[in-house]
């Protein structure tokens, strides 16, 4: 990876992997687009563009503009989001997808995008889940995913576009608010632990969800785009994973910070009609064999560092703790 463009750059992923990849690479090698400008450091700390990944001739004029050779296509809804709108979510995520893949293709571009554990089904098996098994999901959110993973197999086999990806389990990060994910109660658990003291989690109590801390999935996204392509058997959709728990495991990681802390729940029959399809947890045997995956956190480390990080984000500069 040279010269970098990310697509939804203000996203949860993309906010931090943007800023991740100008350190490594040069702020200057690494552009920026989304459909808004915010105030972000994404969008102040280096190259950004205004983009709609629905529009095929504009991501193309970017691309060709930047000279990029690696295409990092992060925009899309997710899946609570992608229910509540299924059309828009058809639209935007094969849409977006098969318009990044054209330009990879036309440019010669290396190309990422991630899958999730929302590709599996309710058929899947839910304990230990291969990388290669049954996918018949029943969310439009997982048929997005599904078909985005056999549609950058496709451009692989069919054009030799060097396509790459990850299947995410819930991502966790305190940088990015949740962004209309079912895994969300993950995070919003620890933001409303530090100002409320407690939380009401719409995913029910022994409901387990693979999850991941967000500097091990940005590193594991870096460390697949630069492995040796021939060491890739599967290439897209690689099963990785850190941790799984359900909500009162969370809690109580959380109360040996915070000994008061409470959980009550009111379970939305949607988001956990959704988790209840997902996995318990995966097998990456094949990301860890293939390209070297290891995940450096688990649940007790990351609630450490997470509540850590938002004591900080969360307290008024004027409030400063040693005054």
């Amino acid at each position: 990876m040279k010269r970098i463009l990310v697509t939804g750059a203000l996203g949860q992923i993309g906010s931090e992997l943007v800023m991740r990849l100008r350190e490594i690479y040069g702020a200057s090698h690494v552009i920026a687009t989304d459909i808004r400008r915010t105030d972000s450091p994404v969008v102040e700390s280096g190259p950004f563009e205004i983009l709609d990944v629905t529009d095929a001739e504009a991501m193309y004029a970017v691309a060709k503009k930047r000279q990029v050779d690696t295409i990092i296509h992060l925009a899309a809804l997710l899946s609570a989001t992608a229910e509540a709108k299924p059309l828009l979510a058809w639209n935007l995520n094969m849409g977006g997808l098969v318009n990044a893949l054209e330009v990879a293709r036309e440019l010669d571009c290396q190309f990422f995008t991630p899958s999730s554990i929302g590709a599996f089904g309710p058929s899947t098996p839910k304990d230990n889940t291969p990388q290669d098994t049954i996918q018949r999901p029943t969310t439009m959110y997982g048929v997005n995913k599904v078909s985005g993973e056999l549609l950058c197999d496709y451009y692989y086999h069919k054009f030799g576009v060097d396509t790459r990806g990850l299947r995410f389990p819930g991502l966790i990060s305190y940088v990015a608010p949740p962004g209309g994910g079912t895994t969300d109660y993950a995070v919003e658990i620890y933001y409303e632990a530090i100002k409320q003291g407690r939380y009401t989690s719409y995913i029910a109590q022994g409901t387990y969800m693979d999850m991941m801390y967000m500097p091990d999935a940005l590193n594991a996204i870096i460390t697949l785009m630069e492995a040796d392509a021939a060491k890739l058997k599967h290439r897209n959709a690689f099963n990785v994973t850190a941790m799984s728990f359900e909500p009162e495991e969370i809690a109580a990681a959380i109360r040996k910070h915070i000994p008061s802390f409470t959980l009550d729940y009111d379970v939305d029959p949607v988001r956990q009609g959704i988790a209840e399809s997902w996995p318990n947890s995966i097998d990456a045997t094949a990301a860890k064999e293939e390209w070297g995956f290891k995940a450096a956190y688990d649940l007790d480390k990351m609630t450490a560092d997470m509540l850590q990080k938002l004591s900080e984000k969360l307290t008024p500069a004027n409030l400063h703790p040693s005054r």
